[in-house]
């Protein structure tokens, strides 16, 4: 969908969009305004594609769909800018197809957006009760050793499960092929407090080993393997997958 149409007054109030999407629509502005004023032109816009398979699916300390994952990827790369969509099928059903932006600030920081969205409901459906679509907007850092992100739910979703106002938070760091992380959230992360009200704790704990598996000479296959506890609901996962 062209962007042009997401700023259209009157196509917002045609798809009848709830009083986020003016928020919405504000933080797009900002980050096109941004882009135009920052971006450096570039000779190498860069496209790439591929695919994860994981064992299971473990995203933020959760077990999503049943069974190995295939998650193909999208990106396009130019400037301080990038753009892709993501996606994660398992064999039994599960869904999930995410499109996302963001921007390369100074000093390692960067600033962007993501909208998740499952297949098995409407596209267009936007409201509070049944709506396919979460918006996030996502704020990070990397370093040489340590990444920190932030994450903010822009918009309440049945469909998708979101609160409106979810928060998520993770920092990891590497040593080298090891690496520890830590993430804590509420909302759509975390379970509710015995009297239904809602609680920010740590679900996302552990630890991780990368490899690059040799094939060829000039060919081979980065393999990832994780320990997670999730202590909110008392799970513990072990994944492993391959990258192509």
């Amino acid at each position: 969908m062209p962007l042009i149409y997401i700023f259209n007054e009157e196509y917002v109030k045609a798809m009848k969009l709830k009083p986020y999407a003016t928020k919405l629509c504000m933080v797009f502005s900002l980050f096109l305004i941004f882009y135009t004023c920052f971006a450096q032109e570039t000779k190498s816009d860069k496209l790439t594609a591929g695919a994860d398979f994981y064992s299971t699916y473990i995203w933020r300390g959760t077990h999503y769909g049943t069974g190995p994952s295939v998650q193909p990827g999208l990106k396009l790369s130019t400037g301080i800018f990038m753009a892709g969509a993501w996606g994660s099928f398992d064999f039994n059903g599960y869904q999930e197809t995410d499109i996302y932006f963001t921007f390369s600030l100074p000093a390692g920081f960067s600033l962007g957006m993501t909208d998740y969205y499952y297949p098995g409901l409407q596209y267009f459906d936007y409201s509070d009760t049944t709506g396919s679509h979460a918006f996030e907007i996502n704020l990070g850092f990397s370093g040489e050793h340590l990444s920190v992100t932030g994450n903010y739910i822009l918009n309440k979703a049945g469909g998708a499960g979101t609160k409106g106002g979810d928060i998520y938070a993770e920092a990891r760091y590497t040593f080298k092929a090891l690496y520890i992380f830590g993430g804590a959230g509420n909302g759509w992360h975390s379970t509710d407090n015995d009297d239904s009200s809602d609680k920010f704790t740590f679900c996302n704990l552990g630890v991780g080993v990368t490899k690059e598996i040799k094939i060829t000479e000039s060919f081979s296959i980065p393999m990832n393997c994780q320990l997670i506890f999730n202590p909110d609901r008392e799970k513990i996962y072990i994944v492993a997958g391959f990258s192509f």
